[in-house]
């Protein structure tokens, strides 16, 4: 008996707010732009990912039926950031089948997403959160979830035990967000989470990237931009490549005037990032966040450059947010909440950490304007999937070895 279609994603605010932000951005600076996006697994899993293509395309399918409610356009309008024009933009805006291919390689399963970039930049954490519920339906068992409430609940209590200790007072409080939607276990299991942590840790845990269950739960949706936001400025035509950094700050200085202040270092390296964010984007942005390499060695490079630039870091934070755990961003707070204000965004170990090993998958731009872009970051095995002659001009043209 084949079982009744149950959506995976059920709203279209069931994604993370810089995809938002990042959006509102193309349709204000750059809708004619096309690209190219492709899904990519980096680790093997249990069962083939070619399996689910059937049901994948269904779910897709199912989301290009929805439609952004007049309940949705006022949970987002509750940002004073978002702008009215954005807003009815959204609500003729749909998603479309047309701009992705679904397919099969082998064991592996192809998901490209080509078009308006404008239109396609928003798949991306729903095709990752489909594929995770999908995959770990297959998974799912009783004694899994009962692990994951048993891991989760001990979670909860060692960060206790560990902010509870006066020794570990610092200048500035210890805060973490859930940014866990691309890789979480269910959309269920992510509910389940966010409702313990409230619980559990209400002095620490201060929001989420996700809109819906931010408002579900009466959290802060959290972000600002993503790799996405400063790559495609390396296709855009009228922009230098050399200038692409610092066009990319520039336009999002203009959108926001101010507001989402927290900048992404690591998208050709933090070194190459920092000649371009000289005074005037230091003293307007709020902060910067660690995606790749060693983050000590990242903490100390940003408070040197502030200290050059004359800010007292204590007016900025630092946000860390590549592969955390709790004792991993405890000990960073511990190294650095006396120097600058501290921030932990922390993903598939809060949201998908059961006993099954989560998938490490993402959804990578590839292309802007039929030109390839590419992340070169603090850690190089993340650069692997990018085309190698561009990523060697890339290298050369910001003197990076």
């Amino acid at each position: 008996m084949t079982e009744p279609f149950k959506p995976a994603i059920s709203t279209l605010l069931d994604t993370d707010l810089y995809k938002f932000s990042m959006w509102q951005v193309m349709l204000h600076h750059n809708p004619e732009a096309t690209g190219l996006t492709q899904f990519i697994c980096r680790n093997t899993p249990q069962v083939p990912l070619a399996d689910l293509v059937d049901d994948v395309r269904e779910q897709l399918e199912w989301l290009c039926s929805l439609r952004f409610t007049e309940r949705d356009l006022a949970v987002l309008g509750e940002r004073s950031f978002f702008k009215r024009d954005f807003l009815e933009w959204l609500g003729i805006f749909r998603f479309q089948m047309k701009f992705l291919e679904v397919a099969t390689e082998g064991e592996h399963l192809k998901i490209v997403a080509r078009g308006p970039l404008v239109h396609i930049t928003g798949f991306e954490v729903f095709v990752l959160s489909i594929v995770n519920e999908l995959y770990f339906r297959r998974l799912a068992t009783p004694a899994v979830l009962a692990e994951g409430r048993r891991r989760l609940q001990a979670k909860i209590e060692h960060l206790r035990r560990l902010t509870a200790d006066p020794a570990h007072a610092r200048r500035h409080p210890y805060v973490f967000f859930d940014f866990g939607t691309r890789r979480r276990f269910s959309g269920a299991w992510h509910d389940e989470v966010l409702a313990a942590l409230l619980r559990g840790l209400p002095d620490h845990f201060r929001g989420t990237s996700n809109v819906e269950r931010a408002h579900q739960h009466g959290l802060v949706p959290i972000g600002t931009m993503g790799h996405e936001h400063l790559q495609k400025h390396q296709g855009l035509g009228h922009v230098q490549l050399r200038r692409s950094v610092r066009a990319a700050l520039e336009e999002w200085v203009q959108e926001y005037r101010g507001d989402l202040g927290i900048a992404l270092t690591d998208v050709i390296t933090t070194d190459a990032f920092l000649r371009d964010f000289d005074l005037y984007y230091a003293k307007l942005f709020d902060g910067m966040r660690h995606d790749s390499g060693d983050p000590d060695a990242w903490a100390r490079k940003i408070l040197d450059h502030y200290q050059r630039l004359r800010i007292d870091p204590h007016t900025k934070r630092l946000v860390f947010s590549n592969a955390l755990t709790f004792d991993e961003s405890f000990r960073l707070y511990l190294n650095w909440g006396d120097a600058a204000q501290y921030g932990a965004g922390i993903g598939t170990w809060l949201t998908n950490d059961l006993g099954p090993t989560p998938l490490n998958i993402v959804m990578k731009l590839r292309e802007v304007n039929h030109q390839p872009v590419a992340k070169l970051s603090d850690d190089p095995g993340k650069a692997l999937e990018a085309d190698p002659v561009f990523l060697a001009y890339l290298k050369q043209v910001f003197g990076v070895q």
